[in-house]
């Protein structure tokens, strides 16, 4: 399986406003840590709740798998 990387701000050029262009870099620096499973922290409560459903997620994807013989 491919993945195609995702673009980043620094991909996608200038936006002419600084505060808007380090939004962005903190939204791409986070994103990158929640997909590489890094923890994320914070105060941010939006941020908090993506890291938790990413571990929800992966917890979930273990438990499902059966170990039991079906006959």
């Amino acid at each position: 399986m491919t993945t195609k990387r995702r673009r980043t701000a620094r991909h996608l050029g200038s936006y002419g406003d600084a505060d808007v262009e380090g939004d962005v870099m903190r939204t791409d620096a986070v994103l990158d840590a929640l997909a590489r499973r890094d923890p994320v922290g914070g105060t941010d409560a939006a941020v908090r709740l993506l890291g938790a459903l990413v571990a929800d997620v992966d917890s979930q994807r273990l438990s499902s798998v059966s170990i039991t013989p079906s006959t």
